[in-house]
Formats: C-alpha cells, structure tokens, sequence
C-alpha cells in the first residue's frame, strides 16, 4: 500500500490529535478540508467537493475557503454546532526545512467564538458549565467576547433549569453525572439550539480547578474571590477554565474576575413565564419588537444594550438595591438637558468590552484601534457632566469612569486616521511617532531625489562631468565613471567592476543610501508591524481599567435609557414596600400601550394584599381583555423590581421573590403530552415552588378537560392558593367557570372582578375595564359572531344554549363546604330533541311588524313578552 505524501501524513497527525474537530487546515491562502471533514463542510456549507492526491490510489475528497474570508464559513459551521480547528503554519515558509511546520492555534465551538459578525452585539455570548455532585450543581459561566464571568451553586434541578432560560447558553459543557440527571435535553438542543457536550472527568478535579482559577486571576488563595467556602463553584469554574485553555490555546487575560452570586438575591422567573410575559421576545415570532425589551430599549452601547437585558432577565429582589437604581433614573430626569447631552456623547463609543476582547486575542486591527481611541476621546466630557452627582449609582459611576487620557494620546499619537484592515501591508503608523519609519517612509518615497542630490554632489566634488549613479540586480547601486576622467576619481572610492569604457564605484556614503533604499519597502512594513503590535500589547496590559470604565458606561446607558423611556412614556417611579401590599392605580401594558397608541389603552386599577385581598378572581368573556390585565401587572412588577420607572399613575409595590404565569394553551406533541398535560405540569410547578411572597398570573385552568374536572381542578386550586397556612399567594385568577364567583364570602382573600360588558341587542362592546362583582355569562356566542362565525351556527348555538340548563351545576356549587365531592359530566346534547318545533314565542316574534308599532306599543309588547316568559 503507498505511503501518504508528507504534507498529508501531518494533516493525518494532527487530526488524530482533534477527532472531534472540523479541522481548517492552513495551505498557501486557503483553508483546505479533507477525508470526512471534506465532505460534511462541502455540504453544510455548499461548497464544491474536490480531491487531491495523497499517495494513494484514490484522491482524498478535499475543499476549501479562502483564508481572508473564512470567518463566514467558520460561522456557518459553529451555528451548526460543529467544533472547527483553526490549524495555522508556525513558521516562516523561506525559512523551514521540508514541510511547513503547522499547529491548531484555536479551536472554535458556539461558546467560544469571538468573531463579532456573527454574534448579536446586544446579546451576551454565554457558554456554561455544570459540574453534577450530591444532589447539588456547580454552575460557571462566561462570555468570552466581554469576560463576564460568574459562578453559584444550585440545590435544585427544576432551579438550574429556569437559571439555563435566564442566561440562555450557546453551549454547555458538564460532566457524565448531569446527563442522567433528568434534564430535559432534547428540549435544550432542538427548541433552544444549546450545544450539550459532556467533558472528560480530569476537567473536574477540585485541586486542579483550585490552581486553575489562582493561575488565571493572579491570587494566592481564593479569600478574594469570595468562593473559597463553595466547593462545587471551584470545581464548575476550573472545569470551565480548563476547557477555555484547551481551546482558546493562549492567554486569557480580559477574564478579569470572576463573580460568584446567589440565586435568591433575583427574582425567580421559571422558563414559561419567561415565555408568557414575553420579557425580551415575542412567543410566535421569536422578535425583539413586540416584547418589554423592545419598549424599555433606547440603548446608546451595545454594553448598555446587554446590561439592560440582563436587567430585564434578572430583577432584583433587594429594596435598597433597586432605590438605589430608581434614584439614578430620577436624578437624570430632574436635569433633562443633562441627560440628553449624556445620551449624544453615548452614541458615537463603540463596544469597549468586545473590542478589548479582540486586543487580549491579539486580532485586533488598526481599524478597531481607531474604533477605541474614538470612544476613549468621549469618555472625559462625560466625566465632566456627572461630577455634580453627588450621591447614589450616578456619583460611584462618576468614580469609577477611567477617562483613560494616556491611551487616547497613545492611539491619538500613533495611528493614522484611516488606517488599513490588514495588519502586515503598511500605512498605520502616524509621521513622527517612529524615527526610523519616518526614514524608511521616505526612503521608499524619497529616494530616487536622494540619489539625484547625491549625484549631483559628487559632481560638483570631483569634477567628473558625466559621474553616474546607476543600478543593477547584481550589482546594486554604484557610481558609473568613463575612462576620460579616471585621473580624477578620489582615492575614497572603492571600486567594485572594470568594464572596458568605464569603472564602477561605490562609496560608503552610497551603500548606506543604498542599504536605506533597497528593501525600504519590507523593512518599512516590518517595523510598522512590530510598533503596531507594541501599542496593542500596551493596551492589553489596561485591560482592567478599560472594563472597569466600560462597566460604568453600560450602566450609565441603561439608566439614561429607562429615564427617557419614563418621560416619554408617562411612567412613575413606583413605591415599593416589604408588606405585601401591590395598589397600581391606573395601570397600563406596557406593550399593549405603545403597539394601540397612548390614548387609545384603557387603563385599570389593581389592589392585592396578604389577608383580605390574596386571589382576585377574574371573570368575563374571551378577547375583553383579561390575559392583558394580568400580564400588565406582572409586568409593572418587573419592571418596578429591575429598578424602572412603571406604567401607571400611581404604584405601590410589594416586592415578590417570583412570578409565574399560566397563559395560554399549547401542546407539547414531541415530548407526548397534550395541552391539558402541559397545563397541569405548569400548575403543579407553580404550586410546588410558589411561596406567599410571590405574584401568581392563572388563566383558564381546567379548560382542557370534562366541565366537572375542570371545574373542580379550578376550584381547589383556588382553595389551595388561598390558604394561607398552605400557600398564600397573591393570585389574579382568570376563568369562565362563573361558578368560582361563589368562593367569594367563603374563602378568606378571595375577590370577585369582571371586566365590563357593554351589550347592543345581541352585539357586544368590550370596555376593557376591570370593576368589582363577578360575570353573570360569557358571551361566547356573541363572541363567536364577532370572529365571523357563520350566522346559521349563531344561531343554532343560540336554540342548543336555551335549551341547557345548568341550574344543578350552579346548585352544586353552592352547596359546596370546601370541595366538590361529586362530580359528574352532563350530557347536555342528549337532553335536545333535533326535530323539536320553534317555541311559539319565537313564531310570534318572526311575524310581528315592529316598523308599524310606535315606541309606547312595542314597549307594551316586550313587557307582555317578558310577563309571559316568566311564566
């Protein structure tokens, strides 16, 4: 069998070296792709599949991408969760022996790539990792492309789930222990696109992670970091450094620090509330627009842009912390101008925390250097316009904002203006800033008049009229002088050619010249290579202070964002209060509003309490407006809780430690459950988990199954909920089960609203209006003719509705002490006799001419009506 050539026998090592690798292997200016690699990238990335031969008898299937283009394709793959290893030549092709010496200089998976066309610069990049032990997880995580790094520790599964929909990771590494954890990752991989891999067990050696994170954060114990009593966080965290070392291959000096954090100091949002209240998406579309991030985001940064999403994501449950970020939204709207000049000098700085990223990667280009140095020039008349805050968030940002002048005058100094991309190729250093490439500048530039001016001299030194300085390949440069005047060449001459006409000379002058002009141009480019290179790693040793002082910018951002967001919106900061009281008068959907217009949204009050006014039961038809009223006060709650200004004209808000929601209907066919299945798994999360701090949005429960069930699922549920020795919740409860408005007086806490119905003959307007009392119907039929159902299944469902009585249901329900004991399903269809006549009312009324009668007659005639139907 042949041998394989020796370019492929390297290929063939180092690939063994990364089997799980898409392996990018560098040849002359492409990226080529062999073997299986060749054909999974020709497909995926719908390039032509070649070959090439490698010594044996069959071509080896190969493709390939341009190098100065790969980051297209090298995102396309990683998108498709693929691993790819960048495997780059490690030196200078004049200068090796044999084959080029190659290497894999980085290996790119979803979680850590940091190339910046493909990531959403409004969102963090986060990639996780869970360490499974003794019923307990370690959790770590971190966003490479701006060094956010946190770590905790979490005691339950149902939690580390809803901690995964917060932080929403591309990937997740663990290991084996936490795949036969129960977790749903099918789910994870198909619906939320996270790439799951497990990694080998020497990753979670607590010993090793110990001397991981002292390695990378320089301390010589972890007392600093704060997570020395957290074994699970070392061990999550080494794992994660060991991962990021292996494939990132250098140093990773913008991770700074890391933070661990405790999952109670946030409010608990679970993933389907997420969901529900639509926090940073919509439910269908998957947009931005149509979601409380969209209405909340007037962002100068993208550093501003990912603070306040993670606002959102994680509100706060301490009363001191959010003051202290409603004083700042207050302060900057009480100086208006202020805020607005703040706001113009936000929007021109790029994003600090992603381009110092690029400089810690050694990939920064003279571009993104102009990029910083643009951002930097603002940052001092910044500074100057919050000195006058004196106390609060706005005074430590004005404490923390590192004008950083001496970078700027580095950069401003250094750099020409508008540099080129490549790095190698010349033309980025300013004139002045590097003597020697200012003469190498001008020797490239310059140097045909040097020659002349040193020719000229020469001249005029010697006498020798036709003195040449001529060039040649072999040569050089040399001085040309005819026999004729040999007699008065100066003995400084040093000859280097006789020719028969004439000699050749140099001197030392001339190879100094020379030595200047040839081979100005590479040296030129050398050396403005080695000083552009010398400036980065100048700002690469600042790292700390330009994240410090990009910290402060984002969350000045977002402060500036939420203070414009409450002036023009007509918001009010919120009173909070630890007793459990929620009193919103005229509260707004803070959605709803600004899709409908400011004046067209019906606002509503609500009050709910810990004692008499725990469970608000809410009743009254479909599309009047319920799922939008309860959503809205879940969603001034949040807001309240991230520290913003809120949609009412009044709020007093009760801090909870969760939300949950129940809205809607779905099915969940992959996983086989039905909509009622996954109706009841979501009560039976909320009502294992909900505390009587927290805020309950149920809507419709029961509705997937027989009446009677669903009644009586609703009706404990409520029961459940209410009680405060068992739960004690403060619950909107939205249902058609109109005999729920029965609990009312007989359960402490609960309160009957409807919204209100305005009716038109068999027409009704919805006044969207929440008032006290429960709905005496539904109107669904009349609802059903608004959807533009069929006139004759109007009314047909009207005859079959005249005909049902539910008099013993209602009955039942009264006689009710705490629980329906009994419940049976009543077979109403069968009580309706299909070849039954019109009732004779219904005939009179076909025949009567009203357009004859005057209004006195034809009110006599609907009072006899009336009579007679009581009767």
């Amino acid at each position: 069998m042949a041998k394989f050539t020796p370019m492929m026998e390297q290929y063939l090592k180092i690939k063994e070296q990364n089997k799980d690798c898409i392996l990018f292997y560098r040849l002359g200016d492409f990226y080529e792709m062999f073997f299986e690699d060749a054909l999974i990238a020709s497909k995926e990335l719908e390039i032509t599949l070649t070959g090439k031969n490698c010594g044996q008898e069959e071509r080896a299937p190969m493709c390939g991408v341009p190098y100065h283009a790969c980051d297209a394709y090298l995102n396309k793959l990683v998108e498709k969760g693929y691993k790819v290893g960048i495997c780059e030549q490690v030196e200078d092709p004049k200068a090796a022996k044999g084959i080029v010496k190659r290497e894999v200089i980085r290996i790119v998976t979803p979680g850590t790539n940091i190339s910046t066309q493909n990531l959403d610069e409004t969102k963090n990049n986060y990639l996780m990792c869970i360490y499974s032990g003794d019923d307990l997880y370690g959790v770590s995580f971190v966003d490479i492309t701006t060094g956010d790094f946190r770590t905790t520790t979490i005691d339950d599964l149902g939690k580390l789930q809803d901690e995964i929909f917060k932080f929403m990771p591309v990937e997740i590494i663990c290991n084996d222990a936490f795949l036969i954890s129960g977790m749903n990752f099918e789910f994870l991989k198909e619906k939320l696109g996270i790439r799951i891999s497990s990694v080998d067990n020497y990753y979670f050696d607590e010993e090793n992670g110990t001397r991981m994170i002292k390695k990378q954060f320089h301390v010589e114990n972890l007392d600093g970091l704060g997570i020395q009593d957290f074994s699970l966080c070392i061990v999550a965290t080494g794992a994660l450094l060991c991962y990021l070392w292996e494939t990132q291959k250098h140093s990773l000096e913008h991770l700074t620090q890391i933070v661990p954090y405790v999952t109670s100091d946030y409010m608990l949002i679970d993933s389907a509330s997420r969901r529900n209240l639509e926090l940073c998406e919509t439910m269908r579309e998957k947009q931005k627009k149509g979601s409380l991030l969209w209405v909340l985001d007037k962002t100068k940064t993208a550093m501003g842009a990912r603070l306040l999403r993670r606002y959102i994501e994680q509100p706060l449950v301490r009363k001191e912390a959010i003051e202290a970020r409603l004083d700042a939204i207050s302060a900057l709207n009480h100086s208006v101008i202020t805020r607005e000049e703040l706001r113009e000098y936000l929007n021109p700085i790029y994003d600090l925390e992603r381009l110092m990223t690029k400089v810690s990667y050694r990939s920064a280009n003279p571009r993104d250097l102009i990029a910083f140095k643009t951002s930097l020039e603002l940052l001092p008349p910044i500074k100057m316009l919050l000195k006058d805050y004196e106390k609060g968030l706005l005074a430590e940002i004005y404490e923390e904002l590192d004008t950083l002048e001496d970078l700027y005058e580095l950069l401003e100094a250094s750099i020409v203006e508008d540099p080129p991309i490549m790095i190698k190729e010349g033309g980025i250093i300013k004139d002045g800033y590097h003597e020697q490439i200012d003469q190498l500048k001008k020797a490239k530039t310059e140097g045909k008049q040097w020659l002349a001016q040193l020719e000229e001299r020469e001249r005029e030194a010697t006498g020798i009229k036709n003195l040449r300085i001529k060039y040649n390949k072999v040569f050089g440069y040399y001085l040309e002088v005819t026999n004729s005047y040999k007699s008065l060449v100066p003995d400084t001459y040093i000859r280097k050619q006789t020719l028969a006409n004439s000699e050749r000379y140099t001197t030392d002058e001339l190879d100094t010249l020379a030595d200047t002009i040839l081979g100005a141009e590479d040296k030129l480019y050398a050396l403005e290579y080695e000083t552009f290179v010398e400036i980065r790693e100048k700002l690469a040793a600042e790292m700390k202070r330009v994240q410090k002082t990009a910290d402060a910018i984002a969350k000045l951002d977002v402060f500036a964002s939420l203070a414009l967001v409450a002036e023009q919106n007509g918001y009010v900061r919120p009173t909070l209060n630890k007793k459990g009281v929620i009193d919103i008068k005229e509260g707004r959907h803070p959605v709803v509003e600004k899709m409908m217009g400011n004046d067209m949204f019906i606002s509503n009050d609500t009050f709910l309490d810990n004692s008499k006014n725990r469970v608000s039961i809410i009743t009254g038809p479909n599309m009047a407006g319920k799922s939008t009223y309860m959503r809205q006060v879940a969603l001034i709650v949040l807001m309240a809780q991230i520290g913003s200004f809120v949609p009412a004209k009044s709020a007093r808000i009760g801090l909870v430690d969760r939300i949950f929601t129940r809205v809607g209907a779905s099915d969940d066919l992959a996983s086989g459950q039905s909509t009622f299945m996954v109706e009841m798994s979501e009560v039976a999360n909320i009502l294992r988990n909900a505390t009587k701090h927290s805020l309950l949005i149920l809507d419709e429960i029961g509705r997937g199954t027989s009446t009677f069930d669903g009644l009586s699922i609703a009706w404990a549920v409520v029961e459940y909920i209410s009680n405060a020795k068992l739960l004690g919740a403060k619950t909107l409860f939205a249902t058609h089960y109109h005999e729920l408005t029965e609990l009312e007086g007989k359960i402490a806490g609960v309160n009957n609203y409807c919204i209100a119905v305005k009716e038109k003959g068999d027409d009704i307007v919805f006044l969207r209006k929440i008032i006290k009392g429960g709905a005496d119907k539904s109107y669904g039929i009349q609802v059903a003719k608004l959807a533009g159902v069929p006139e004759m299944v109007i009314q047909r469902a009207k005859e079959i509705a005249s005909q049902l009585n539910d008099h013993d249901m209602m009955q039942k329900a009264r006689e009710m002490d705490g629980y329906i004991e009994e419940a049976q399903q009543l077979s109403f269809f069968d009580q309706i006799d299909p070849a039954r006549q019109p009732h004779p009312v219904v005939l009179e009324l076909r025949d009567v001419d009203l357009s004859n009668m005057t209004p006195i007659e034809a009110m006599n005639y609907l009072y006899e009506l009336q009579e007679r139907a009581k009767q």
